[in-house]
């Protein structure tokens, strides 16, 4: 996608979450959304990120003014960094864009107690979804094992806190196996496709076995956003 018609699909979205509230990208608006661009973020990324700069601005209480771009490019750059974690898009750090590297582990913004709280909130509400009926008794199970560890969450340090956490990577690859199985086949091959062109700009920069791992693990985070299913590894 040429950088102009990136940057009009940001303006246009941003315009529906101004109520119809027209704020060009010009200027310097225009080059941090063309930055986004070159660096390869998805539009739906970029999309999420100005998502969770709005939800965070209706929590302060009433708007008082339309929300210009420039105010959410840190959670479109959070979005970016938890989206290339998730799908293994992992670099070496490029010298002229110090930025990309993301080999150090980023620090969770929220206690591991407040994840247990949020994971088994958003489990319990998908419960009552049609579109996860066949998840049930393993979303079910998945809030069953999550409610025994929210006790101990706030006490645990060191080695339990790390063995925790362990077990809720456990807990999220099983949650994501069992939506991959009972996703219907011409769906999960829409998702893959979605997903591919998701990774085209960074295929040249991965081997075929990574991209392929990659494009697995990005068709699978489809497949559970489709479902509403929330991450449940704590990173």
């Amino acid at each position: 996608m040429l950088q102009g018609d990136y940057c009009h699909e940001v303006e246009s979205y941003l315009c529906r979450k101004n109520d119809g509230h027209l704020i060009r990208i010009v200027g310097p608006s225009f080059e941090l959304v063309s930055g986004w661009a070159a660096r390869g973020i998805p539009l739906k990324i970029v999309f999420r990120g100005i998502d969770r700069c709005f939800e965070r601005y209706y929590a302060r209480g009433p708007r008082r003014r339309p929300v210009r771009v420039d105010f959410c490019d840190a959670d479109v750059l959070d979005v970016f960094d938890e989206w290339r974690r998730s799908v293994g898009v992992l670099f070496e750090k490029p010298a002229a864009d110090e930025d990309l590297d993301t080999s150090a582990p980023k620090k969770p913004h929220h206690s591991l107690a407040a994840h247990l709280d949020r994971i088994v909130g958003r489990l319990v509400a998908r419960q009552t979804d049609p579109a996860t009926a066949s998840l049930d008794s393993e979303i079910s199970r998945t809030i069953e094992r999550l409610d025994s560890l929210r006790g101990v969450a706030p006490k645990a340090r060191g080695a339990a806190r790390a063995r925790l956490i362990d077990q809720l990577a456990l807990l999220d690859g099983e949650l994501t196996v069992a939506a991959r199985e009972g996703c219907p086949a011409d769906v999960r091959a829409a998702l893959a496709r979605d997903a591919a062109i998701d990774l085209e700009p960074f295929r040249e920069r991965m081997a075929p076995a990574v991209y392929q791992q990659a494009l697995d693990a990005a068709t699978d985070r489809l497949v559970r956003e489709q479902l509403g299913l929330p991450r449940i590894a704590y990173e």
